[in-house]
């Protein structure tokens, strides 16, 4: 369901720094992150997400959330912004 969310956003942010300064600028409707990342990579960004009080839905595959932003990679956190 939130690959679905992620592929009709109109406006992304992929990764972990874009995505923190996104939600401290407070542009970010709704966070997505793949469980399958490494936790010291997503902590500050959860936190951010946290203290900002921005919805986090989780996926489970890096993979597939990369594939669903059209890019060859693994992405372990998206931004949907307004």
């Amino acid at each position: 369901m939130s690959y679905e969310k992620v592929l009709q956003a109109d406006h992304i942010i992929i990764g972990t720094k874009q995505t923190v300064k996104a939600l401290k600028s407070g542009v970010v409707i709704e966070l997505i992150v793949a469980t399958d990342a490494d936790l010291k990579v997503i902590a500050k960004v959860l936190q951010t997400a946290k203290e900002m009080d921005v919805p986090i839905t989780y996926v489970d595959s890096m993979k597939k959330l990369g594939k669903a932003c059209s890019i060859d990679v693994g992405a372990a956190t998206v931004a949907i912004t307004c």
